[in-house]
């Protein structure tokens, strides 16, 4: 009899100590999502209000959660903001990078992620909200990181490549082709924006590539 009760109690103890090991894993999880649904709230709710007049309390409502789990994950508003600006500025090189194709010219590469990121600010409030809170920078009491940096840098690179491959005249300056292209970008997304408020903004920015970038 105690041959057998053995296996039964170690496969117990099995079950248990795996059991205990998951369990912090299961509650990890449930504080990623709840994080990143915390941070969608607060995206909808800067996007159409803007961040002055948006309450942590409102944000809670929005996600779903608690107060006190909001502000488990983020001690403020600013905060918030801060990821928000952040995650939409330092996406450049991430979507350059899951835009890349071997057969794909350079070029081409800008225009993809140039359209891409207007399909973004036509449907995505995290991108529309990053991009609102970006011009209320004066009344957010945090730093903000830096906009357009990372895609300057990432249209800078393209460009450069675009030239070696003979797709631009040798004498055509990326570095300046590059912040006119990121500038007139979120010019005509602005305009759109105040207008239409963005319907059109995929359309206005295949124009605007027409004109900046050479045809083909």
């Amino acid at each position: 009899m105690a041959a057998s009760g053995n296996p039964v109690s170690g496969t117990s103890r099995s079950r248990g100590t795996a059991a205990g090991r998951s369990a912090p894993a299961l509650k990890q999880a449930r504080a990623l999502r709840t994080r990143a649904t915390v941070l969608e709230a607060a995206a909808a709710l800067f996007a159409r209000k803007g961040f002055k007049v948006v309450t942590m309390q409102e944000i809670a409502e929005e996600a779903g959660a608690t107060k006190g789990a909001v502000y488990f994950h983020f001690p403020n508003k600013e905060a918030l903001a801060a990821e928000l600006v952040g995650n939409f500025y330092a996406a450049a090189p991430k979507t350059t990078s899951a835009l890349a194709d071997p057969d794909l010219k350079p070029l081409e590469t800008v225009r993809r992620l140039t359209m891409e990121t207007a399909r973004r600010l036509r449907d995505d409030a995290v991108a529309q909200a990053a991009v609102r809170l970006q011009t209320e920078r004066l009344v957010i009491d945090a730093d903000l990181p830096l906009p357009f940096i990372d895609y300057i840098a990432v249209y800078t690179l393209l460009l450069e490549r675009a030239k070696e491959a003979g797709e631009l005249p040798a004498d055509v300056s990326a570095d300046s082709l590059a912040r006119t292209i990121v500038a007139s970008f979120f010019g005509v997304q602005h305009v759109s924006w105040i207008l239409h408020d963005r319907a059109d903004v995929v359309a206005r920015v295949e124009e605007l590539l027409d004109l900046i970038l050479p045809p083909g």
